[in-house]
């Protein structure tokens, strides 16, 4: 039955069947071979009760808010103030890229939206101080894939309602593997500006226009902004605020910057800020509400205890599992949206992980990590499609171009995965 499902997957998955459907499908397998009852009433009973869960109202209220500081370019904002500091430093403007993902990943909680507030903003300022296009176009793409690991992260919220995770807690095991990866692209930005050369007398004109601004100016009109992933992670981590609840004054706080303090965001706005929404919306939650009644069905059939005596030896070995698991998520982040992914595979490797004393909260970072790679590998890799409509180069040649940055998410991927620390450090 389990090969039967797994077929069945890809034939659909080839065939280009919407995700959510295709979960509905192969969750029906078992019971049209005979062998299993899962009626169409079960089905449906089961995917309705998926969304009887507080938790996943966080997600289409994060993507409201990330949509409205998009329209609002609260992106500029924070970039100005990072390149006031780093920006006359070797590589500091592609460095500033980076510094700007972290933070907006810190709201948006996208890789994509993050790829596109930012990169519509800095690859043309970029390219204008002399830095090749296909290699801003590449960082912005690798340096997008972390907005879905710094808190708060809409697949660490899938992954919560998946495996019973704790959100908080998960919000706090990506901040310092987020810091790690996105110091390791700051270490390759500036290594390479350093072998390629930059235009000085450019960029020092640019920084010079900040600078003469003065620092009190430039952090003023950037203080809100700033200030939007402290309110959230704030109110979590201080216990006024759950994280359901968090993603809804995510939402009117950045209202409030972007149509009264910045006047950033048009009144007309708003309106097609919830039309973006809800397009976003619509495929997170119908996929989440087929995942549900997948992973009942894949429990019921003990599919996890079927992999792990499939397995064998390499079951029991932390270190050779960890490999096959992380090489596993790597090709299917390739073929997969992210969160698509992580509501299939997390009910099937959870219990494997478990099982060699892998906590739940370590292995959901490096689930995200390795699936945030795919963010930037063909032929699903949306950032590098993202990245693409902004620059009109061809998606391909990016992800050549985002090779060697990749291969620093990669080293940091495999210290993440061995160093439990890095995730955990932060929770008590």
């Amino acid at each position: 039955m389990a090969a039967a499902m797994f077929i069945c997957l890809v034939v659909l998955l080839i065939l280009t069947v919407p995700v959510g459907v295709i979960l509905l499908i192969i969750s029906a397998v078992p019971s049209l071979m005979g062998t299993f009852a899962v009626n169409p009433e079960y089905i449906f009973r089961n995917v309705i009760e998926a969304f009887n869960n507080t938790t996943l109202l966080a997600i289409p209220l994060f993507i409201l808010s990330g949509v409205i500081m998009a329209r609002g370019q609260i992106s500029k904002k924070l970039y100005d103030v990072f390149a006031y500091f780093i920006g006359n430093l070797p590589g500091g403007l592609p460095s500033a890229v980076v510094v700007t993902c972290l933070f907006y990943g810190a709201i948006s909680g996208s890789g994509p939206a993050t790829t596109a507030a930012v990169g519509s903003m800095t690859i043309p300022l970029l390219v204008s101080l002399g830095y090749d296009l296909t290699f801003c176009a590449a960082l912005v793409a690798v340096a997008g894939g972390l907005g879905v690991i710094i808190p708060p992260s809409i697949p660490f919220v899938m992954y919560c309602n998946s495996s019973g995770a704790p959100v908080g807690d998960m919000f706090l095991a990506g901040i310092v593997p987020g810091c790690l990866i996105g110091g390791l692209l700051i270490a390759y930005a500036v290594l390479y500006c350093k072998r390629k050369g930059e235009d000085k007398e450019k960029i020092r004109a640019k920084v010079s226009e900040l600078r003469r601004l003065g620092f009190w100016k430039v952090f003023r009109n950037s203080f809100w902004a700033l200030l939007s992933p402290v309110i959230v992670l704030g109110g979590i981590y201080s216990g006024f605020v759950t994280p359901t609840e968090a993603a809804c004054l995510s939402v009117v706080y950045s209202l409030i910057i972007s149509l009264f303090v910045y006047r950033s965001l048009p009144w007309k706005d708003i309106i097609p800020s919830l039309v973006e929404s809800v397009g976003t919306v619509a495929s997170c939650l119908i996929i989440t509400g087929s995942a549900a009644i997948f992973a009942k069905v894949i429990t019921l059939l003990r599919i996890p205890q079927s992999v792990a005596e499939m397995l064998g030896g390499i079951a029991s070995n932390k270190v050779l599992l960890l490999l096959l698991i992380n090489a596993v998520l790597l090709v299917v982040g390739m073929l997969l949206d992210t969160g698509a992914a992580v509501l299939i595979m997390t009910p099937i490797l959870l219990p494997l992980v478990t099982a060699v004393g892998i906590t739940p909260i370590h292995f959901g970072v490096i689930m995200i990590v390795n699936l945030a790679i795919g963010f930037v590998t063909p032929p699903v890799g949306m950032n590098l499609y993202v990245a693409s409509s902004l620059t009109g180069i061809k998606p391909m040649a990016i992800a050549k171009k985002a090779v060697p940055q990749l291969l620093m998410f990669f080293v940091a991927l495999m210290l993440i995965t061995f160093v439990q620390g890095i995730s955990l450090f932060l929770i008590s």
